[in-house]
């Protein structure tokens, strides 16, 4: 079963990378997730290129980081955590008081055995984090005196690139939906490896159809610098073919499921989300699109304003191991991931199966020298005649047959009737 075999890939293989916005770590996993489907296309874009409103950062690197004591001895290594160094730290090879070393150590006071997750992308800084208890047993152990040396050896390359994963699936039309997830956290499960795992899940499912209604695309990036530059080179395509899709992060513990809607809460995407819930007889929480922290909040953007909703089981922030070394495969688990595929794959399916009607002709169409004027001699057909003006006032790419024939107060049935005779005319896609 693939949730198992992708789940153990993570578990094993992925988890120890250090990944972060650029790198080599993000390189390697991508490469990892291409040898178990070829077909992924790995793009790059390079730093300094402006997306939007953003620059690309330049590509950080890290070879190796640690605080040595009086003595010579490594009292914090990059190497036994990842987590231990902060995230974009720049080179440091220098000598510290005490005071001044342990004021670019970090840790959290309220979870005393956790090491934090903590990051500067666009500003220079460097640091260390530990756990709050192993943090205090270091300060009592030393003397203000004592001097301590500070070594990062890392790089920040400005002629280095950003990489993100792509992985077309392609349907019997052009209506396209998006699967977006993220790898850019270090050695963490949830908010990080859950998202891609379910992924990976959904790729090896839908491969398997032999006739797709929809094209579905399939990405991976990294958080929020990925989705702006993805949406830099994409943008115009997807508003004009994109018919819904779904963010997947923190997807893989066995608490509550949850979601965020997207901006508006009405969209194909959001009623496929509620439609697969109540299939699955899930009880739910929905967050406010108020609470927004990952990239939904860069797809449904003004101007940008792509209908794509997010899927979890705890909401990020919202679990205690959040941003820690707590985040691992103790709270994520083969059946957590199971149950937030069975969520993302239903609403998948439910959304390749929609009809999405999308008015092909700019302002009023002249529907008499289409013959869609003519009079015609039953009930029905004269049902039909009033309601093609009105049917395509409501096809927008934005409402399925059963939002429109609610619009237009008629039978599901009379609605398909019409769909199927603007579509024969060239009307609708």
């Amino acid at each position: 079963m693939s949730v198992k075999k992708y789940y153990k890939l993570a578990k094993h293989v992925l988890f120890p990378i250090c990944r972060s916005l650029t790198g080599s770590g993000v390189r390697e996993t991508l490469k990892i997730i291409k040898k178990e489907f070829p077909k992924l296309k790995i793009y790059k874009v390079s730093s300094g290129t402006k997306v939007f409103d953003w620059n690309v950062p330049p590509e950080w690197n890290v070879k190796d980081a640690y605080i040595l004591d009086k003595n010579s001895r490594k009292i914090v290594n990059f190497k036994n955590s990842n987590l231990h160094l902060v995230g974009y730290s720049v080179p440091v090879n220098k000598s510290f008081s005490k005071k001044e070393i342990f004021e670019h150590i970090h840790s959290l006071a309220n979870q005393p055995t956790a090491i934090p997750y903590i990051t500067s992308y666009y500003k220079k800084y460097w640091g260390f984090c530990l756990s709050h208890n192993e943090k205090l047993k270091l300060y009592k152990n030393y003397r203000n005196s004592d001097k301590f040396k500070a070594v990062i050896k890392s790089n920040l390359n400005s002629k280095g690139c950003l990489n993100y994963g792509e992985l077309i699936l392609k349907g019997k039309s052009k209506q396209e939906i998006l699967i977006s997830t993220y790898i850019c956290h270090p050695s963490m499960a949830n908010d990080d490896l859950s998202g891609p795992i379910v992924s990976m899940c959904l790729i090896n499912y839908f491969s398997k159809m032999k006739k797709l209604d929809k094209t579905i695309r399939f990405i991976f990036i990294p958080e929020t610098i990925g989705s702006i530059a993805f949406l830099s080179k994409n943008l115009s395509y997807l508003k004009k073919n994109l018919v819904g899709g779904f963010n997947l992060t923190c997807i893989g513990d066995e608490r509550r499921h949850s979601c965020m809607f997207s901006k508006y809460g009405n969209s194909v995407s959001d009623k496929a989300l509620v439609a697969a819930y109540k299939r699955l007889k899930i009880k739910f929480k929905k967050h406010s699109f108020l609470e927004r922290g990952s990239d939904e909040r860069q797809y449904n953007s003004p101007g940008v304003d792509l209908p794509i909703a997010s899927i979890f089981r705890s909401k990020y922030a919202k679990y205690p191991e959040y941003h820690t070394s707590l985040d691992n495969f103790n709270i994520v688990t083969e059946k957590g991931i199971k149950g937030g595929f069975d969520v993302a794959r239903e609403a998948v399916e439910i959304l390749v199966k929609k009809i999405i009607p999308k008015n092909k002709i700019l302002c009023e169409p002249q529907m008499g020298k289409r013959g869609l004027y003519a009079t015609l001699s039953t009930k029905d057909e004269k049902k039909i005649q009033r309601g093609y003006m009105s049917f395509l006032q409501y096809a927008d790419g934005k409402n399925d047959l059963e939002d429109i024939s609610t619009l237009l107060n008629i039978k599901l049935n009379l609605a398909n009737k019409i769909y199927n005779i603007l579509k024969k005319n060239n009307l609708v896609d």
